[in-house]
């Protein structure tokens, strides 16, 4: 994974690279991703499921900040959209997936007022490399 173009960075030219593994769980029915970024953001799990009965996805989010929060999520290839709408602290995150399905290339963006305005906040993209046992 490679972040850029963050506002909270001190050098807006920064780039910083990453891994995210990702492993079904729970029979196929969830994912565990994981990511791992050294320096910067903080190391983080996510995972992602569904109500069977519902459309759309449920994301949790925490990291060793102690951080943890709940998204929601939709996914209608080639496009994908995380988001979370508080009071003081909204984010989204759009991503296109490749045709080629090799990359996601995305941006999260934040709001502090609800979700009435909508601020860039930095770029994420991933790019798939396939494990030794997964090849």
């Amino acid at each position: 994974m490679e972040l850029y173009g963050a506002t909270f960075l001190p050098d807006s030219d920064a780039r910083m690279t990453g891994t995210f593994t990702v492993d079904w769980i729970e029979g196929g029915t969830a994912i565990a991703m994981r990511q791992s970024v050294g320096e910067g953001p903080p190391e983080a799990t996510w995972i992602i499921g569904r109500d069977e009965s519902e459309g759309g996805f449920m994301v949790l989010y925490a990291d060793d900040r102690c951080v943890s929060r709940m998204y929601h999520m939709t996914f209608a290839p080639p496009d994908g959209l995380i988001w979370r709408t508080t009071r003081d602290f909204s984010q989204r995150f759009e991503a296109v997936v490749a045709p080629d399905g090799e990359t996601i290339k995305g941006a999260w963006k934040k709001s502090v007022d609800g979700g009435k305005t909508w601020e860039h906040d930095f770029n994420l993209d991933y790019v798939r490399i396939l494990s030794e046992e997964s090849a």
